[in-house]
């Protein structure tokens, strides 16, 4: 290979090598980055001690393969190979790890999804079915059991359906900065007002107005869920405290805290993801569409905000939320 030649695969950006005799005659400086120094004149099959790899490479006819864990465990790449002249092979690697991590994730919403209806669809079948029955519909008890079920199940769907049309919706504008001036003391009230009637709210502020820039039924959203939330899985009737603060770093902290029996520390870091939830039987008995918490992150995400969930077993739970506030020397 001539010096133009390697001086050229020196200037990719993705991994590149050369190889002849099934041995690595070459490595650019992506390729040293990924593999370390020492793959430069070794054995292919001991440099790339992948078997899917080493098949590719030592076949003699080139082509392509996807290949995990090459740089680190659960990464993805897509491997090219192609023959030159001499018994050589060009090498170039590609990490598509993200757009794998994608694919994966919408294939698994869209069975999650799948799943959250066909479940209640099923009973709601199951239960017309045997309405159907002239026998089961002669009785009155038991005419109204199944057909409060069915209902149940009926808003189990409508709410299903709702959030999954509300996480389009929030996903499709994530890159739009919101711009409506919104008053955050006054809509946590009217927020906490519309959940009295199933517990014990209250709403805490250090200041009687406090303005950001935003989304205003966006933002009531995530005070509605996060509320919810509260009142589902804290105590029964509450209290759930509703705390707003202005703080001095230019940032508005929310805070919604329940006193219910927390959450064990190994389910933190997924409660934001789509379907997850930490108990499955109660949630769904709480009638939740496990698709809350990642409504909230994703509309906090498109305010620039930060949003965060502490919890104890035994203690309650935590959520918080950071918005920027309204600067008015800026404009906003």
């Amino acid at each position: 290979m001539s010096n133009k030649q390697t001086a050229l695969l020196g200037l990719l950006e993705i991994p590149a090598m050369l190889i002849q005799n099934e041995r690595v005659a070459y490595a650019n400086p992506a390729a040293l980055n990924l593999f370390g120094g020492h793959i430069v004149d070794q054995d292919v099959r001991l440099a790339i001690r992948i078997p899917k790899a080493v098949a590719l490479l030592t076949s003699g006819e080139g082509g392509q393969a996807t290949v995990k864990g090459l740089s680190v465990p659960g990464s993805v790449w897509s491997l090219n190979c192609n023959p030159l002249e001499g018994n050589s092979k060009l090498v170039t690697l590609l990490d598509i790890s993200v757009q794998a991590s994608v694919a994966k994730a919408h294939a698994d919403f869209v069975a999650n999804a799948s799943h959250e209806l066909r479940t209640p669809l099923a009973a709601i079948i199951g239960y017309v079915e045997t309405l159907e029955n002239p026998k089961a519909g002669e009785d009155a008890a038991t005419r109204e059991r199944f057909l409060s079920i069915i209902r149940k199940e009926a808003l189990r769907m409508e709410a299903l359906v709702e959030d999954l049309m509300s996480l389009s919706r929030i996903e499709a504008n994530k890159h739009e900065a919101p711009n409506e001036p919104v008053e955050l003391v006054a809509l946590a009230g009217g927020a906490a007002g519309e959940l009295r009637s199933k517990g014990d709210v209250n709403v805490n502020t250090n200041s009687s107005e406090i303005n950001v820039t935003g989304d205003r039924s966006q933002i009531a959203q995530v005070l509605r869920n996060l509320i919810e939330n509260g009142l589902k899985y804290g105590k029964p009737g509450g209290p759930v405290d509703v705390t707003i603060e202005a703080v001095q770093t230019g940032w508005v902290c929310v805070s919604v805290r329940d006193y219910g029996d927390g959450i064990p520390p190994e389910h933190l870091p997924r409660l934001t993801e789509r379907f997850y939830r930490v108990d499955t039987s109660r949630s769904r008995q709480a009638g939740g569409t496990g698709l809350g918490l990642s409504i909230v992150k994703h509309i906090v995400e498109r305010h620039r905000g930060r949003f965060d969930i502490s919890s104890r077993p035994g203690e309650g739970t935590t959520a918080t939320i950071m918005l920027p506030v309204d600067d008015p020397k800026s404009g906003r």
